[in-house]
């Protein structure tokens, strides 16, 4: 069975004819055309089947059967706006307040992660008064203009663009390439305190703080795990200011980390934000997000006199859809398997960076996992090339992996919730092959192992001169500083 209507050749044709320039395909150079999907696998217009290690999105599994009769059932009986009444509506805002703390009871339903954003923007703007927001380095919240704004990740592509006179960007707070790392007495309170400095200057030029944003973890920021302790530390300086804390939860929620259903929830009981924002894994793939924040913000929006409607948000399908992703989770322990295949995942991934020299570090929770790839250990420089040619070289092998982070070097694992133990043997393995030939090719070693005074074991680390900074396969750009990276890629590519 195929869903194919035109020859691969065809379909790229009309799309660089009639789709936008700048919407870029995975794996650009020879892009992969996907008729179907079941589960963890994707399947092209041959019926050869891929291992996705990227859909987030398909959070319990592409076309989950539960998710899709709950759809179809409902579109067939009904489908209107939330200006009429609706059980869905409400049973979902219920169901998915139980998962969150008591005092963030009140939901606004839209439409993707962009939306949800923006919204959360638009309540903490209203219910402070101030205009200003602090967003994390390489921190991305959307697409739309103000969201743009407050993303580094996006604006920081643009040449000539001028940073927002309200917009504060804080220190990603990573603890491997980061200004505090890990061996830092105290990185939440140093991160913390860079946040508060943003505030004092902010306030010296008259400036006040709305909100601060953060991604729970960061996604495209390169899977950067924010130290235990740094939220509620950031909240007491933003709260001072009289700010609130949106935790965007769109990349990691729904159970992904495993020990928790919110990714927030890793900093501990103490901490709760003002504001959730949530997307993409809600609707297993149908275009649906929300904002959950507490009755007073919500009040305050509404005492604006503004009324608030959104067409779609909260549709009657779109809830039925929620409804059945909640329930596929739990029926299924879908959070009690990104936790036990996502620690088997980065136990596996531990062991490669025991054994292969690219490898710099592995962090992540639940079933979202980073390797971030680097040519010295010392110098952390980025292994950008490297990266590239693992996520192409494992296309070949029928795996879909992306590479992400300010230098595009770190391998992203964000799967469907189905992923499995099997899955995470097959990809680590063949990492493992092509590691072995990169650092072959490039005469890459682990470096010898002496003994220090104390007879403790210390990794003998090599300094490698040449760095490389290229593009991953959606977006292309070259640096010609780098041309020695670039000209070892291609060898390696042949």
């Amino acid at each position: 069975m195929t869903a194919e209507m035109f020859p691969k050749e065809k379909t790229i044709d009309l799309r660089k004819k009639h789709i936008g320039p700048s919407c870029k395909v995975f794996f650009s150079h020879d892009p992969i055309k996907i008729v179907r999907a079941k589960g963890q696998y994707m399947y092209d217009e041959n019926g050869v089947r891929y291992l996705d290690c990227i859909n987030n999105v398909a959070h319990v599994g592409h076309s989950h059967p539960m998710v899709v009769k709950a759809g179809a059932e409902q579109m067939e009986l009904l489908n209107t706006n939330s200006r009429f009444l609706h059980d869905n509506l409400v049973q979902y805002a219920q169901r998915l307040q139980a998962t969150l703390p008591e005092k963030l009871s009140v939901c606004y339903f839209v439409n993707s992660g962009s939306e949800a954003n923006d919204l959360a923007l638009r309540l903490a703007w209203e219910y402070t008064g101030h205009k200003d927001v602090i967003t994390l380095d390489n921190a991305y919240h959307g697409h739309v203009s103000s969201l743009i704004n407050i993303s580094p990740y996006k604006f920081h592509q643009l040449a000539n663009a001028e940073q927002s006179k309200s917009v504060h960007v804080a220190l990603s707070p990573d603890l491997y390439r980061g200004n505090y790392r890990q061996d830092h007495p105290d990185p939440a309170t140093a991160y913390a305190d860079d946040v508060n400095n943003l505030i004092q200057k902010a306030h010296e030029k008259g400036h006040k703080v709305a909100a601060f944003i953060a991604e729970s973890l960061q996604s495209c920021g390169g899977q950067v795990i924010p130290p235990a302790g740094y939220f509620q530390k950031v909240a007491q300086h933003v709260h001072r200011a009289g700010g609130l804390f949106i935790a965007d939860e769109v990349q990691v929620g729904f159970g992904r980390v495993g020990t928790h259903f919110w990714a927030f929830q890793l900093q501990g009981e103490d901490f709760v934000p003002d504001i959730v924002t949530m997307g993409k894994p809600i609707g297993n793939g149908h275009p649906m997000s929300c904002v959950v924040t507490t009755r007073e913000v919500a009040e305050a929006f509404k005492n604006s006199g503004m009324e608030y409607f959104n067409t779609f948000g909260g549709n009657p399908v779109s809830c039925a859809i929620g409804l059945a992703v909640l329930d596929v989770i739990e029926k299924e322990d879908l959070q009690g398997n990104a936790l036990r295949v996502g620690g088997y995942l980065t136990r596996l991934l531990e062991q490669q960076k025991e054994k292969h020299p690219l490898v710099g570090d592995v962090r992540g929770r639940g079933l979202f996992v980073g390797a971030e790839l680097v040519r010295d250990r010392v110098k952390l420089t980025p292994a950008t090339a490297e990266a590239q040619d693992i996520i192409y070289k494992l296309k070949e092998q029928h795996i879909l992996l992306s590479a992400d982070g300010p230098h595009r070097n770190v391998l992203k694992f964000k799967p469907p919730m189905c992923f499995s133990e099997e899955d995470a043997d097959m990809v680590v393995e063949k990492i493992d092959q092509i590691l072995t030939d990169i650092e072959k090719a490039l005469g890459l070693q682990m470096p010898s192992t002496v003994h220090t005074e104390n007879g403790s074991r210390k990794r003998n680390v090599q300094p490698e001169e040449n760095g490389c900074h290229h593009s991953n396969g959606i977006s292309h750009s070259h640096d010609t500083s780098q041309q020695h990276a670039s000209q070892q890629n291609k060898r390696l590519r042949s």
